[in-house]
């Protein structure tokens, strides 16, 4: 009995990682089986909060040194999209300063991930957003 479910099991995990490999692409496949920077920051010198329009609520947090981002990580209640999305969010921040940082956009993030399927693509919205109020809430 265990091994037929352990088969099943493996089955359907092969598929879903299949069709998410399909639909994502590799680039957005790999982030999301390893969503770098992932972690509340607790030394942030600002962060962000943003609940987008789907629910999904995203945190980032930035560490300044020199004028620059020192160090850039997120949270998310989300979906894998908003995982992937903020943890490309963070990474294009790391080491930008706050006008550099002005130029992210969901644009950025799409282009660098390779684009999303379009019913997601409002997750690099939520983490461009959610970058821009951590850095609104830095220069106030």
């Amino acid at each position: 009995m265990t091994d037929k479910l352990d088969s099943f099991v493996k089955e359907l995990q092969d598929k879903i990682y299949d069709d998410a490999l399909k639909d994502y692409g590799r680039k957005a496949f790999d982030r999301w089986l390893d969503p770098k920077y992932m972690y509340a920051m607790d030394n942030a010198d600002t962060r962000g909060r943003v609940t987008g329009s789907c629910g999904d609520t995203m945190e980032i947090f930035l560490r300044f040194e020199g004028g620059r981002v020192r160090e850039a990580s997120f949270i998310t209640d989300g979906c894998g999209p908003s995982m992937i999305c903020g943890s490309l969010a963070a990474e294009l921040a790391t080491g930008k300063n706050p006008d550099e940082i002005r130029e992210i956009s969901a644009e950025t993030i799409l282009d660098t991930i390779g684009g999303l399927p379009e019913e997601d693509m409002h997750c690099a919205s939520l983490a461009a957003n959610t970058l821009q109020v951590a850095l609104h809430n830095y220069d106030r």
